[in-house]
């Protein structure tokens, strides 16, 4: 659908001041952002994407190696930046091919997203800033994604090792927004360069690929921080900040970390958690079994997330909360829930050979002094040393005190992390809310 030139005019005006409120310097506000330009296979031109208020459909690839790739020059992008594309691969098949879907919108990261080499390098960075973290907002709608899986505009042919190669579309990094996937399940994923060889295509090794697409889907739609974190580990990146860039929007944050090339893994990471919402942040507080290594302890390090086996998000909804606060030096990470200012652990302190769930108790003091027991599991095989704790638990209703970070009480109402238990029996959540030891709304400052 064309717009008349006040329209556009109009469309213009707001996407450029859209792409202007929304960049903070350091933060995206609008995750949901549409794209800087769009590939009208119409006219066979990029454009900026205010030209039509219809969403384009994403095309998603596998980047083949640099040595079976060559740089095209070509009039679609006015010839602003050398196009990376696969040896063998065109940029006229791929538009025939995406014609014959009936598609006149698309958008392609070759030619829509500015690539390096061109004449105006000097807008590559700033680009990127805003134009990488909002990549995922293309795949995230009702339209269809169009999937070149063996690389762009390639027939879609196994060869062996496929599903084990680094150029595989299902181990890079930045195809894991790339998912199909909109929260209302309307997404389809359209496999182009399919050619009917089905001798080339053993029937297994397309089983084993539909049921990878089929398991990233309940991967989006479930949306846990750890599970996405979980498949970003197996995945591959030409830069490592790429992997902490490419989980980004996959999760869902409040705001987007704009991408900074020159930040390192763990500033990126700091900033994300920042951007998180205040459900997600608990997950990594209740569920990840050990204290950071770096400058927090409440919460991993993200070469703890990407090196070690992380736990599964037992609850389908949110846990608890934790709020940051950004002051001019610093910030104040603040959760309000169950507090139980001190109480014995023990059972814990050994390994489980089988790596079953170990048994242990937590002892309390009732109104009188007298101890009481609880039973609690810890689904990890982190040590914990018997003795006296800090304990936070979380303060969901529906799971109400079910999950607990024991740690120290520092000075000023601050609190540091050690590891997590959970009271997972119904009835002895039940005997520890009626012996009301707990504070139910305790505030406590996270080191």
């Amino acid at each position: 659908r064309e717009l008349s030139s006040l329209q556009a005019l109009q469309e213009r005006v707001k996407s450029f001041y859209s792409r202007w409120a929304s960049w903070t310097g350091r933060d995206i506000i609008d995750p949901d952002m549409p794209p800087r330009r769009i590939w009208d296979l119409y006219a066979n031109r990029v454009l900026p994407s205010w030209v039509t208020p219809e969403r384009p459909w994403g095309i998603s690839h596998a980047w083949v190696d640099e040595k079976h790739r060559k740089d095209v020059w070509t009039p679609i992008n006015g010839n602003e930046w050398p196009v990376p594309m696969p040896n063998d691969a065109d940029l006229d098949l791929i538009r025939i091919e995406m014609l014959n879907l009936g598609v006149e919108y698309a958008w392609l990261d070759v030619l829509c997203l500015r690539q390096e080499g061109g004449k105006n390098e000097y807008l590559h960075v700033e680009e990127w800033a805003i134009d990488v973290p909002t990549i995922g907002s293309v795949y995230d709608r009702d339209r269809a994604v169009v999937c070149y899986f063996c690389g762009l505009g390639r027939p879609l042919i196994f060869e062996e090792g496929y599903f084990e190669s680094d150029r595989c579309w299902f181990n890079r990094a930045w195809t894991l927004q790339e998912v199909p996937y909109t929260r209302n399940g309307g997404t389809q994923t359209v496999v182009c360069g399919e050619t009917g060889d089905e001798g080339r295509k053993e029937e297994e090794i397309r089983t084993r690929f539909d049921e990878q697409l089929t398991s990233l889907r309940h991967m989006r739609h479930d949306s846990s921080v750890l599970a996405v974190l979980s498949e970003m580990q197996k995945r591959v990146s030409a830069k490592p900040l790429d992997k902490v860039a490419g989980v980004a929007y996959v999760i869902g944050v409040q705001w987007l970390p704009v991408y900074n090339m020159a930040q390192s893994e763990e500033g990126a990471w700091r900033y994300l958690v920042e951007a998180m919402y205040r459900d997600t942040r608990a997950d990594l507080f209740f569920y990840y079994p050990e204290p950071g290594n770096r400058t927090k302890r409440w919460r991993p390090s993200w070469k703890q997330v990407m090196t070690q086996t992380l736990p599964s998000s037992d609850e389908a909804k949110a846990i608890g909360d934790i709020d940051i606060y950004m002051l001019p030096f610093s910030e104040i990470v603040l959760h309000c829930g169950p507090r139980i200012r001190l109480g014995e652990v023990c059972g814990l302190a050994d390994q489980s050979h089988d790596e079953d769930p170990r048994r242990g108790e937590l002892v309390v003091k009732d109104r009188t002094g007298a101890p009481q027991r609880i039973k609690v599991v810890a689904n990890h095989q982190y040590q914990i040393p018997e003795g006296l704790y800090a304990l936070i638990g979380n303060n969901d209703a529906d799971v109400f005190m079910k999950y607990w970070v024991l740690g120290h009480q520092r000075k000023y109402n601050r609190f540091e992390k050690l590891s997590v238990i959970r009271i997972a029996d119904e009835d002895e959540r039940r005997k520890l809310q009626e012996l009301e030891v707990a504070e139910r709304h305790s505030k406590v400052i996270l080191l």
